[in-house]
């Protein structure tokens, strides 16, 4: 596709009865934790649940839909993401507490859903604490810290399939696995409701600032970073593997592995994606020669290298926190 061709698709995907927002060429590294990145073709905002189903379901089926977070586990790459990208707005992140039961909108950030529980009560939603994403995010990638998955909590998720279905499933049909689910490429997570148990506040409020301050001394929380960078292999701690290999404070240009946590790679400043992303597979490389494990990304990479153009396709699982 050449850029002629992005000028008229980016045309072709506003249809002129959406009621929220749409902006071509828009900059997805103002927002993405590791600020880094380009455009997206069209960023789209909608203003409610109708507002995106009726969008999707006018939208031409060849246009590629990616929801984007708040970009806490993202690597953009430098020739940015081609289609639609949809972020939903503050109106998608309400939070209700009944019998137990968490609601959540998709926008949602998970330490205002763990909030909620304690105020409420609900005990076992206390590890959200310690995910820097959003609802929507954690549902699609299984999202885990301290033991727990969102697969451990998950009661139903609503979600606005890619052709403007809305429908809302059980967990179990979201086939999970670690850090996967079987959402279908351009489905939109915009509720979910989570099950915990009765609790004291006073005791889940503990647990979150114990949450709280283990992350603050272990995870390099002020930095430009992504979050956990690869999977645990089978057996193994994949920060363990990065260590042993000789990679804690590695760097490529302005990339480089944490020092205080060496599972997280850091912006320094000025690096661009395409650095943080060869990172990454230098670490990979050294952690296979030191180990013979092959480690598997968890950072999600999405777009195109700089200088392929608008032509090639985001990689694996779509969607960020």
């Amino acid at each position: 596709m050449d850029a002629e061709d992005v000028t008229g698709s980016a045309e072709l995907a506003a249809p002129g009865d959406l009621r929220g927002r749409a902006e071509a060429g828009a900059s997805l590294a103002d927002f993405i934790w590791f600020r880094t990145g380009g455009p997206a073709e069209l960023l789209v905002r909608p203003a409610d649940v109708d507002d995106l189903a009726e969008y999707l379901k006018a939208l031409d089926p060849a246009v590629p839909v990616m929801p984007i977070g708040v970009g806490s586990n993202l690597i953009v790459r430098d020739g940015g993401v081609a289609g639609v990208v949809v972020r939903l707005p503050k109106s998608f992140a309400k939070v209700s507490v009944e019998d137990g039961r968490v609601r959540a909108g998709g926008a949602a950030m998970g330490i205002t859903v763990a909030s909620a529980a304690r105020d409420a009560g609900v005990a076992g939603l206390e590890f959200l604490r310690g995910i820097p994403g959003t609802v929507g995010g954690a549902v699609r990638m299984n999202a885990g810290a301290y033991g727990r998955d969102a697969s451990d909590i998950l009661v139903s998720v609503t979600v606005v399939l890619r052709d403007g279905r809305v429908e809302t499933w059980d967990a179990a049909r979201l086939g999970y696995r670690y850090r996967h689910s079987e959402l279908p490429v351009g489905a939109i997570v915009v509720e979910a409701v989570f099950a915990g148990t009765l609790g004291d506040p006073a005791v889940i409020g503990a647990e979150m600032d114990r949450i709280a301050a283990e992350r603050e001394a272990s995870q390099p929380l002020r930095s430009r970073t992504g979050g956990s960078t690869f999977k645990n292999p089978e057996g193994h701690k994949a920060w363990a593997l990065v260590d042993a290999a000789g990679c804690r404070g590695l760097r490529r240009g302005d990339a480089q592995v944490s020092e205080k946590h060496c599972n997280f790679l850091l912006n320094l400043g000025g690096a661009s994606s395409a650095e943080i992303e060869a990172l990454g597979e230098d670490v990979r490389a050294r952690v296979l020669a030191h180990s013979g494990v092959m480690l598997e990304w968890e950072i999600q990479r999405v777009g195109v290298a700089l200088a392929s153009g608008w032509s090639s396709v985001v990689d694996g699982r779509e969607g960020s926190l």
